[in-house]
């Protein structure tokens, strides 16, 4: 029995760090009628998910009119259509206000990422 025991430790103590893993997510605030959301959807939004950078961070989207989820921390307020924010748990690691274009979009997505300790090869 108790060599028993200490293999369950064993197995637990190699098993429960892989286990730990943050949840990241890209929040997409939006609103109807921005053009720039509506850009946004027309260049990136088909590919995100397909990227490492969409595996890495999926995407999820509120309307900005709306209450901020119960599950979502942010450092400050949404004022601006689209605003992304990558969050951990939950909470606000950093966000891009706007949108700038594909290629920006991809290098500041790409630091957001790399200060959060996330290593992806960019999509942009």
């Amino acid at each position: 029995m108790r060599y028993f025991f200490f293999i369950l430790l064993a197995v637990l103590t190699l098993v429960a760090p892989v286990t730990l893993r943050a949840e990241m997510t890209l929040l997409m605030a939006q609103e109807d009628g921005c053009m720039w959301c509506a850009r946004w959807d027309s260049e990136i939004s088909e590919i995100y998910p397909k990227t490492s950078e969409g595996k890495a961070a999926p995407l999820r989207r509120i309307d900005i009119h709306q209450s901020t989820p119960a599950d979502v921390t942010l450092a400050r307020p949404l004022h601006f259509t689209p605003t992304f924010v990558l969050l951990e748990n939950g909470g606000e690691l950093g966000r891009i206000e706007g949108y700038p274009g594909q290629g920006f979009f991809w290098g500041l997505l790409g630091v957001l990422l790399r200060d959060a300790g996330v290593s992806v090869e960019t999509s942009g």
